[in-house]
């Protein structure tokens, strides 16, 4: 699911956050984002994933050598059927990796090594890493991975092209133009126990996990919470469970699956509201000295991103300033974050930092202290953006729209 989500293996960010609609797949650790793919169950919301396509090579051939071949295994834990097809060229490896429990997609392996009886598969976009020792047949690996900073046994056995887990096909995108509600959709009140809000899709599935009814429309509407007003108080408080299936045939892409979420919440909560211009607090996403220093997508790229591997850990894929300002309006800032930059193109970056006691609340994340101190530490938000990327975040107030709050309820029976 992104919403922009991002999120291949386990999908999605860890402390189960998801933030935007993005390429699918694995389990970033705090991601608002929202995937093609998306959580299993509420407790397991969608990851980041690359949206990168596996070669016909990678796909398919089994050339002879070491490790190159298919392997797979079942991840203690989650229990997660994962596939990894490792191919040679010129005596260096390559590999793609496949959950298959959680859709069709492949994500590419940065790197392949054997070394003697030592192996190691990296994924560097969702902090994925793992480590095993071959056999001396040749015919297994007894290892383990690493996913933002959790670790599960993961044992992989070498099999034949027969006797490899399918990988499911692919969904169809739904129609570009198509406009879809919700055919049905179940509501309840969120488990006490989930941690963070999360969205996207899971096959044809589109979910919001952990949300309030603020949070739903900051994701349908792209605003702020402070951008609601004369709302009732539980609407910032009351947390809910939504799922259901879409009533056109196909995968919803992000802003098909904002207006799903903006339909349920007339249907279903009886939203009525109108919107004014009023002065407002705001944070402007401005160029800073020296201009901008992300990577510009590759031209065609699918799919957006914007997701956390963990609080202060940011990667971003095919977004535009717009989309970034909206991701951090909705997910770290603690006011509306005005575009003001004049770039249009798409980026592929990643930010880290480390966060203070006024981020993350609109995630339910309350920062009490940073999770990494002392010289190691990564710097602060405004330093990051300006070193990492050419950005700058100015303080300031910019008349904005509100949304004033005519009507809501709590939603009727399912």
């Amino acid at each position: 699911m992104v919403v922009h989500a991002m999120i291949a293996e386990e999908q999605t960010p860890s402390s189960g956050k998801i933030a935007n609609v993005a390429p699918q797949a694995t389990e970033p650790t705090v991601f608002e984002v929202a995937a093609a793919d998306a959580p299993q169950s509420s407790a397991q919301p969608p990851k980041l994933q690359e949206r990168t396509e596996a070669t016909p090579a990678q796909s398919q051939a089994q050339p002879q050598g070491k490790l190159a071949g298919n392997w797979q295994g079942i991840l203690e834990g989650p229990g997660r059927r994962l596939v990894i097809k490792v191919t040679e060229d010129d005596g260096k490896y390559r590999g793609v990796l496949y959950s298959i429990d959680q859709g069709p997609n492949a994500m590419a392996m940065n790197s392949v090594t054997l070394e003697g009886a030592k192996v190691a598969f990296e994924i560097k976009t969702i902090d994925w890493t793992y480590a095993g020792t071959l056999s001396a047949d040749g015919n297994s690996i007894e290892g383990s991975r690493t996913q933002s900073g959790e670790t599960n046994g993961l044992n992989l056995e070498h099999v034949s092209t027969e006797k490899t887990w399918a990988i499911p096909e692919p969904l169809k995108a739904m129609a570009a133009d198509a406009d879809p509600e919700y055919e049905v959709a179940t509501i309840k009140p969120a488990d006490p126990r989930e941690q963070g809000r999360s969205w996207g899709q899971r096959g044809r599935q589109v979910m919001m996990v952990d949300a309030t009814v603020a949070g739903l429309m900051q994701i349908s509407y792209g605003i702020h919470e402070k951008q609601i007003v004369d709302a009732p108080q539980w609407v910032f408080t009351d947390k809910w469970d939504i799922d259901g299936v879409p009533n056109v045939e196909g995968q919803a892409n992000t802003d098909q699956m904002k207006a799903m979420f903006r339909k349920l919440l007339t249907s279903r909560f009886g939203l009525k509201y109108h919107v004014e211009k009023r002065e407002l607090a705001v944070y402007a996403l401005e160029l800073a000295k020296g201009g901008p220093k992300m990577t510009v997508s590759a031209p065609g790229q699918r799919g957006e991103g914007f997701g956390f591997r963990r609080l202060g850990d940011l990667v971003v894929q095919n977004d535009t300033m717009a989309d970034f300002a909206n991701g951090m309006q909705r997910s770290v800032m603690d006011r509306p974050v005005v575009d003001r930059t004049g770039l249009t193109e798409h980026y592929d970056f990643n930010l880290t930092w480390t966060p203070d006691e006024s981020q993350f609340i609109p995630l339910g994340e309350r920062i009490t202290a940073p999770a990494t101190t002392g010289p190691s530490a990564p710097p602060s938000l405004s330093t990051a953006l300006e070193e990492q990327l050419g950005l700058k975040l100015e303080s300031g107030k910019a008349m904005v729209d509100v949304f004033v709050i005519d009507h809501l309820e709590k939603p009727s029976a399912n």
